[in-house]
């Protein structure tokens, strides 16, 4: 199995399991998984920055956890249309590895910002216009920020967790607290990634007990 294969299978385990976890009928739901992501869009784009009447400096750290939590969403309704089952891995894997390899890559953030502007807008588009998760765009969108498929793989498993840890503490019936110690909940993850590694084999349950330290503390 090569690399690219397994981490997409193991981020489809855990999209599985998050998924279960949320709503146990998710695959029978019709749950509006392409209004997560032209939502998410937004959310990112205000993280990056648009607006030309003022100064705004990209919050890249950020940016990149607005497009793991947009490849949440498309990664769900890969698997809802059956693109992503045991026997699409292979085919899966090679077709997004290749959209990555395929799509240029920033020389500069300053000359790709408008590229990556379009390219948010056209993910949100194909989510609103056809229902449809654009991998085409999504590529774009990780090579606008020169983002890698495994940086993609180690924030997905380190915001995968930290999913998993909202729904445990409340998130459905709002009793979560997003903010900890007068930040949010993402700005912790970060550095709690940034100082673990992720091919260690107790990374999940060592990233999952230090969310729950901060958590308690604030």
């Amino acid at each position: 199995m090569s690399e690219a294969r397994r981490m997409l299978a193991t981020m489809v385990a855990l999209q599985e399991s998050h998924n279960l976890q949320v709503a146990s009928d998710w695959r029978t739901r019709g749950l509006k998984f392409q209004r997560a992501i032209w939502v998410e869009c937004a959310e990112l784009l205000d993280h990056f920055g648009w607006k030309w009447w003022k100064q705004q400096t990209p919050d890249l750290g950020q940016v990149k956890l607005e497009l793991v939590d947009i490849w949440h969403f498309g990664l769900s309704q890969l698997m809802q249309e059956g693109q992503a089952d045991d026997a699409s891995l292979a085919d899966l894997a090679t077709m997004l590895v290749g959209q990555l390899a395929a799509a240029p890559r920033a020389t500069s953030l300053n000359d790709s910002a408008e590229p990556f502007r379009a390219s948010v807008e056209s993910l949100a588009l194909a989510a609103l216009h056809t229902g449809s998760f654009s991998v085409d765009a999504f590529a774009a969108l990780m090579n606008g920020i020169n983002m890698s498929w495994r940086e993609l793989f180690e924030l997905y498993v380190g915001k995968n967790v930290l999913n998993r840890f909202r729904q445990d503490h409340g998130y459905q019936d709002g009793s979560y607290r997003k903010l900890w110690a007068g930040r949010e909940d993402n700005a912790h993850l970060l550095e709690i990634v940034g100082d673990l590694d992720p091919t260690h084999t107790d990374y999940v349950t060592v990233l999952y007990a230090a969310l729950l330290v901060r958590y308690n503390a604030s």
